[in-house]
Parts: C-alpha cells; sequence; structure tokens
C-alpha cells in the first residue's frame, strides 16, 4: 500500500490559470497532476470536498479511488469544478503508479500504437515572435506570415478563431455577408502563402447559431478547412448534428463534455465526425482512455484538448501515444516556447508536425526545484487521516495555505 499522506495545491501568480497538484505518499514518492481555468472553485473542490475522500487511502487504487469519489460528487453536479479537480487528483495518481513501477504512462496503459504524436497549434498567447491576437486580422497583420513561422518551427496545422469578434454584437445570433468576407481574410492569407503545405482548423468557440455558423461554414468551404471546432453550444447537439451533415467541413465536439456519460449520448447521436476531450478537465488519465475506446467503437477519431502547463501537455502525448483513433493532439506554441521550461525541466517541440513521446517514470515531467521558492507561490496543503479507517463517513482534514 502507498499511504496518500498529503495533497497540496501550488499556483504562481505569474500563471494564474494553472493549477499544480502534488500528491504526497508515505514512501516519499508525490505525484504531478495539473489542471487550467477557473482555478479558485476546482481548488476548493479539491481541498475542501474531494481530500477527506482520498487521504490515508492507496495511491495505487486509482480506479476505486476514482469512483468512490465520483460516487460522493454525484450528488451536487460533478461535470464542474468537482470533476476538474478530480482529474488533476487522477493525473497525480498515475505519476506515482508510474514512479513506483518505475514505467512511463504509456507502458502502464498498454504501450504505444505510434512513435509520433500529431499536433496543431492553437494561435494564443504571446510567442517569441509575436503577439498572436495581432493576427486574428487586426492592425494590418498577415496570418501567412505565421503561418510560416509556424512552418519554420515543425508545426504543420494551426487553428484560428476569426469570426468570433463578430458575434459579440448580435450574440451570435446573425453574422453579415460583409463579416463573413471579412473572416475569411486571414485563411486566405494563409493559402496564399503557404498553400496546402499549413493545415486550418477553426475554432468556433460555441458563439453561434445554426443559421450563422451555416452561412460561415458555406464560406470556408472552398479552402480545404481541417475542421470548424465547437460550432454551437454544446447543450444543442441536435443542432449541431444537422451543421454536420450540411456542410463538407468536419465537425468537432466538444470539449465541454466531461465524463464518458456526456460523451456517450454524443456518440450515440452521431452528433459530430470528430470528438475532442481533455484529460484534465473531464476526469482524468482513465476516462479519456474509456472515451477514446468508446469512440472507436463508433468508428469516431478523438481530439485530445491541451491548453494548460507542461504536465497536462505531457499527459496528453503519453494517451495520445497510446490511443488508436487518435486525430490529433492540440499544443500552444505560445506556451511550450515560453513558460514550460521555466517551469519544469520538460521543453518540447515539434518536429514535422509531431511531438516525441516523453521518456521517464510516470509523465516524465518534474518541477524545477525554484518553482517551490518563489515569491509569487500560493502552496495549499491538506493532509491527515481523512477515511483511512472506512469509505463511509467524511474524515476530518486540515488545509494549510500560504503565500511565499
Amino acid at each position: 500500500m502507498l499511504k496518500i499522506t498529503g495533497i497540496e495545491t501550488l499556483q504562481w501568480a505569474a500563471y494564474p490559470r494553472l493549477m499544480v497538484v502534488r500528491v504526497h505518499t508515505d514512501t516519499g514518492i508525490v505525484g504531478l497532476g495539473e489542471t487550467v481555468d477557473k482555478i479558485p472553485g476546482a481548488k476548493a473542490a479539491l481541498h475542501g470536498t474531494i481530500a477527506p475522500l482520498v487521504l490515508g487511502q492507496d495511491a495505487l487504487d486509482i480506479e476505486g479511488l476514482w469512483r468512490f469519489v465520483m460516487d460522493n460528487i454525484m450528488y451536487h453536479g460533478y461535470a464542474g469544478a468537482e470533476t476538474r479537480a478530480l482529474s488533476a487528483l487522477e493525473v497525480a495518481l498515475w505519476d506515482i503508479m508510474g514512479k513506483f513501477y518505475n514505467a512511463p504512462l504509456y507502458h502502464l496503459l498498454g504501450g504505444k500504437t505510434r512513435e509520433r504524436v500529431p499536433t496543431y497549434n492553437t494561435c494564443i498567447g504571446t510567442a517569441d515572435v509575436a503577439d498572436y491576437a495581432a493576427w486574428q486580422t487586426q492592425n494590418g497583420a498577415n496570418a501567412g506570415d505565421l503561418a510560416k513561422s509556424l512552418l519554420a518551427d515543425g508545426v504543420r496545422a494551426m487553428k484560428i478563431w476569426p469570426f468570433d469578434r463578430f458575434s459579440e454584437e448580435s450574440f451570435g445570433q446573425y453574422i453579415s455577408m460583409a463579416q463573413v468576407e471579412d473572416g475569411l481574410t486571414p485563411v486566405r492569407q494563409i493559402r496564399e502563402a503557404v498553400g496546402n503545405d499549413m493545415e486550418i482548423g477553426i475554432e468556433c468557440h460555441f458563439r453561434w447559431n445554426r443559421t450563422s455558423i451555416e452561412r460561415i461554414a458555406r464560406g470556408l468551404e472552398p479552402y480545404d478547412i481541417l475542421f470548424m471546432e465547437d460550432v454551437i453550444p454544446a447543450v444543442h447537439p441536435e443542432e449541431i448534428k444537422l451543421v454536420s451533415q450540411r456542410t463538407s467541413i468536419p465537425i468537432i465536439g466538444s470539449e465541454l463534455l466531461m465524463t464518458r456519460w456526456q460523451l456517450r449520448d454524443w456518440l450515440e447521436r452521431r452528433t459530430s465526425q470528430i470528438v475532442m476531450t481533455d484529460p484534465v478537465w473531464n476526469g482524468g488519465i482513465a476516462e479519456t482512455r474509456k472515451i477514446a475506446n468508446m469512440a472507436e467503437a463508433f468508428g469516431v477519431p478523438l481530439v485530445l484538448h491541451n491548453v494548460a502547463g507542461p504536465i497536462c501537455h505531457a499527459v496528453c502525448m503519453h494517451l495520445g501515444a497510446h490511443i488508436p483513433n487518435l486525430f490529433y493532439v492540440e499544443s500552444v506554441r505560445a506556451f511550450y516556447k515560453t513558460y514550460f521550461p521555466v517551469m519544469s525541466e520538460y521543453a518540447p517541440l515539434p518536429s514535422d508536425g509531431h511531438f516525441g513521446v516523453p521518456t521517464g517514470a510516470g509523465l516524465g515531467v518534474t518541477l524545477r526545484p525554484d518553482m517551490l521558492e518563489r515569491e509569487d507561490l500560493i502552496r495549499m496543503v491538506s493532509d491527515g487521516e481523512g477515511l483511512a479507517g472506512g469509505r463511509r463517513a467524511m474524515g476530518d482534514h486540515w488545509a494549510v495555505e500560504k503565500l511565499r
């Protein structure tokens, strides 16, 4: 037994979107996990709800602990902060298991189906060459230059969202033909600059109704678009299905769906040609594999959503190497070329449109020691026995928070 003795969260003012989780055991093995966005809710759920359920339990019983936690959080709406917190914890438990058995995560999952993981770049953030926001047809920038820069860095597919800004005035209820033409500008620039050497995906951020998104799709169809993502809010699967049937562009959905149960309904309805899920939101590594297996049974490929830090990136690379029906793993050059090497020893770079798979035990990621000594660090620790005596009643736990 590897007894869980502490659950620690780390945040840094410089990286407010990220929450790193460290799970401590009585053997000294520490596992790393991570989640991203809406951190205050996930942090409270982890320390206030989940920690009392897992402290004192066996870190190697990942499936049993996951089910025990999920059975408890089902009572009050599981698919939000609680599931993001559970995802971060579950990732750390897999890291512990890999370190315990001295095996990489992909071996624990059953091995690789590919040696290299295909990736597309999501054009957000600030990179070493330019502010990506400037490439969204604003300030006179030319998206063709961004495509050339990405190609030079070994990226062969990119995702942009040139239509989002037009949704604000009408709340996504109407887009004019003039706005469609304006939104097509960066797509034309990319094709003029690099031809079909660069695949283009269009992010829609579920901002539109079907009438508007179909008008956008008609404008995009001549440009050999790789996919359109989250065209309509995921609460309207039948509308999304109609879009997927009326355009030649494959539809992806949705990072908003948590756990296999929400994806099950999506797949049974044949809502989209491609599904997407995020292992630090959806319940974790095992849940991602279950979603992938279910999608494979329907003949549907999978995209791994990946807009967090180096821990999530490593998780996606291990899963991407393992999952047979992988389509792409998302990545962000502006992240892995800037703060990944600041936070960790893991600083991956793509080549010919692919990433390699991390090496080493567990996830193959370690935090740099100075990250634990930074002045902007906020650390919170839950420890104690929790439910060590059994899994039926809530136990005590203690949380200590300090700002370094």
